[in-house]
């Protein structure tokens, strides 16, 4: 058997109980995408004017603020190991476990009220199968 690649693998119940805080996440991440494509040309201007020797210092505070909120709210994705597939159709897969197996628990942030499907870990959306 492969070495699992996630540490922490949610039960339906848990995955169900965390959507609420996912998809705050998912839609704070959405809103700092969405300022910064506002800025256009502004921010790509300020982006290729970063300078890896300045110790990472975002320079101007209207493109900082949404790169690090979408840094944060993924960092927090991360740390719980939710992984966020699709950004724009809100796809986001748990870790669990089936029939002794690592799989995900596939869920749509906006589509779905409820976590119905999963998949295997090298399945992908169109390997999803009702649970």
């Amino acid at each position: 058997m492969s070495e699992p690649l996630h540490r922490r693998h949610y039960t339906l119940a848990q995955a169900q109980a965390a959507r609420g805080w996912v998809a705050e996440r998912v839609h704070r991440i959405r809103d700092a995408r969405d300022r910064l494509r506002a800025l256009g040309a502004q921010a790509r201007r300020t982006l290729n004017a970063l300078d890896a020797r300045s110790g990472g210092a975002y320079p101007g505070r209207e493109v900082a603020a949404p790169l690090v909120e979408m840094s944060r709210a993924l960092a927090e994705l991360q740390d719980v190991e939710i992984v966020l597939r699709d950004l724009d159709r809100g796809l986001v897969d748990f870790p669990t476990m089936i029939d002794g197996a690592e799989a995900y628990l596939c869920w749509l942030v906006d589509e779905e009220d409820e976590i119905a499907f999963w998949h295997r870990i090298d399945g992908g959306f169109a390997g999803r199968r009702a649970l």
